[in-house]
């Protein structure tokens, strides 16, 4: 089958900011594909050329098979956005806006199923402005697939949202993707994608890096984990710096640092039990954007 969106050497320049260059790239049906990049990477300027909010200056699109310029009115019905900024009237409750906006498509979906399966209902007479963050997060969610779209295009879903709000808000997503609807993430988090998106474009400059899983793009990157903790008793460092999972060990204080693959927690501890040495205030993080964009494009200015 065709892909559900194409794009094809995209280029949208503002004055003299090249803002996309010649970015390719497909979605796949029943895909969520993640569109990632630090700020100012041209990912949005990218997702609103496809939702034909913008004219790019060359290159060719087609979603669902339409053109966004030439069959905007049809694709706007088979099309459900979640703008990176929105906003709604203070006094709108959340049930008005979720009428209102069924009113504008041939066959909507239940908007009080709608509301009652993202967790709206006892807000459905709250007005926006009372709502907190992620409950709006969750309204925009609503409206977006208030027309029963096809595609789904949610743009920086959960920045400003504390961690639990975006637990929850990927739960949603994950429940979205499961009624069969074709989803791209914008996103800065790769916590995000490796959870959500079953492949990842990684834009910078204006440019797609690459295109791949999120356990190949932490591949391709070389990261994986970083454990922290504070040994029990003195350690000799080349313990750990020899293991073929370590790629490198440093100090902070009285703490050790150890990055490695994903596979270096359980083989950093095996050494630490044989050697009697308790790892206290253990931590372990994933790789974030920031350290694939380290090992990809060779720069630290995002």
């Amino acid at each position: 089958m065709p892909p559900v969106i194409e794009v094809r050497n995209l280029h949208k320049r503002y004055g003299t900011n090249v803002a996309v260059d010649d970015v390719s790239l497909t979605v796949e049906e029943g895909e969520i594909l993640g569109i990632l990049g630090p700020n100012g990477a041209g990912k949005t300027t990218t997702v609103e050329c496809v939702e034909g909010l913008r004219t790019p200056d060359r290159g060719e699109i087609t979603v669902c098979g339409l053109d966004p310029r030439r069959d905007r009115a049809e694709l706007t019905r088979r099309l459900g956005v979640q703008l990176q900024a929105g906003q709604l009237p203070e006094r709108l409750q959340v049930a008005e806006a979720l009428e209102l906006y069924s009113s504008f498509y041939p066959r909507p979906a239940d908007w009080r199923a709608l509301m009652h399966g993202l967790g709206l209902a006892g807000k459905a007479r709250t007005r926006y402005g009372k709502l907190s963050g992620g409950q709006k997060q969750r309204l925009s969610i609503a409206l977006a697939l208030i027309g029963s779209p096809k595609v789904a295009i949610l743009d920086e879903l959960t920045t400003g949202l504390d961690p639990q709000a975006r637990r929850d808000t990927w739960e949603l997503i994950e429940g979205v993707r499961s009624r069969g609807v074709t989803i791209v993430l914008v996103t800065h988090f790769m916590e995000e994608a490796e959870r959500l998106c079953d492949r990842v474009a990684l834009i910078d400059a204006g440019r797609v890096v690459t295109v791949d899983t999120p356990s190949g793009l932490a591949a391709r990157a070389g990261i994986g984990q970083r454990i922290q903790f504070r040994p029990s008793r003195p350690l000799d460092e080349r313990l750990l710096a020899g293991l073929p999972e370590v790629s490198g060990v440093s100090r902070k204080g009285e703490l050790v640092i150890v990055s490695g693959t994903d596979n270096a927690l359980n083989a950093v501890t095996a050494v630490l039990a044989r050697n009697q040495i308790v790892a206290e205030r253990l931590r372990v993080e994933q790789a974030s954007l920031e350290d694939a964009f380290v090992k990809l494009t060779g720069t630290t200015d995002h």
